[in-house]
């Protein structure tokens, strides 16, 4: 097949690896533009242009790919289909239309779940315990086509937003080539979305990260694991912005304390925080503009005591 790809995030490049290697021709990787990154505002450009210019595939990386400019140009290359991944705009139905089979998303939740931007780092900091990928053919709404395909994966306990988002890009791209597979032998059954069940993963934004020291520490844990790298768990240490990079449910210590407040030090563990319902143990970080440390080299360089009170 005659296949163009749009394409933004990591996540979608083990999908772009595999239908680089399979018998399909890559007509052109849609991106979006390079964007300024880094204290000194470096033009960064997307991994899918990167790997797509390396491999002498057209890359495409319009502001807007449903523009004038853009139609003419996705028209001019006739493609059998469309296949869009953490892409990062809406198309709209004019762009839909356009392949001679479908336009297909490649969506890492089980939809009608957690529709949006971020289904990985909801999942984790809900509490699940499965997730997956659908495969659906796109319509103009976001994530609401029928579904085409769909695989499910369980989540473990220690997985993070970046460990599950690794696992699903790899059954990402396994279930594309299923789903490309079906609809070359003609036997794709469309199955519409229950809108009743849906859900949604909105877009995360820095402040979902602020650590309520009132919140269980069972729900902390799950923040911390579901926002890594951004916006990453973080809690205010003496005026600066400390990240919680890693953590456990601890056992409660009996000891009366306010919720935020370091009840244990322990060596070679981590530093165990009072919560609004059990303990938790605290067992990497990062204080704004340094390094991640584990806690006992932290505290090398930090004085932290049995009373201090994180939030504060």
């Amino acid at each position: 097949m005659n296949i163009v790809f749009f394409g933004t995030s990591e996540f979608t490049m083990p999908i772009l690896r595999r239908l680089i290697d399979s018998k399909h021709a890559i007509l052109a990787v849609v991106t979006q533009p390079d964007k300024q990154k880094g204290r000194r505002l470096k033009l960064s450009p997307p991994p899918t242009k990167v790997l797509a210019q390396a491999k002498n595939i057209p890359v495409y990386q319009p502001d807007n790919a449903s523009s004038k400019d853009s139609l003419e140009y996705l028209r001019r290359l006739k493609a059998d289909l469309f296949v869009v991944a953490a892409f990062g705009q809406i198309l709209k139905k004019e762009v839909l239309e356009m392949p001679k089979n479908y336009s297909l998303n490649v969506h890492g939740s089980l939809l009608p779940k957690y529709r949006g931007a971020a289904p990985t780092n909801w999942a984790i900091i809900n509490g699940d315990r499965t997730s997956g990928v659908t495969v659906i053919k796109m319509n103009e709404s976001m994530d609401e086509g029928d579904i085409i395909f769909k695989k499910e994966i369980a989540i473990d306990a220690e997985d993070t937003n970046i460990t599950l988002s690794e696992k699903l890009s790899d059954l990402a791209a396994s279930s594309l080539m299923e789903t490309i597979e079906l609809i070359e032998s003609n036997k794709v059954k469309l199955i519409e979305q229950d809108d009743s069940a849906a859900t949604y993963a909105p877009k995360l934004k820095k402040k979902d990260g602020l650590i309520n020291w009132n919140e269980p520490a069972l729900t902390i844990h799950r923040k911390v694991r579901g926002l890594l790298p951004w916006p990453g768990a973080y809690t205010s240490f003496k005026d600066k912005i400390l990240k919680i990079l890693k953590t456990e449910v601890a056992q409660e210590l009996k000891e009366k304390a306010k919720n935020g407040e370091v009840v244990a030090i322990l060596k070679h563990k981590g530093i165990v925080v009072k919560t609004g319902s059990g303990n938790l143990l605290i067992q990497y970080v990062q204080i704004e503009g340094k390094k991640p440390l584990d806690t006992d080299a932290f505290l090398c360089g930090h004085k932290v005591e049995a009373g201090y009170i994180f939030g504060n």
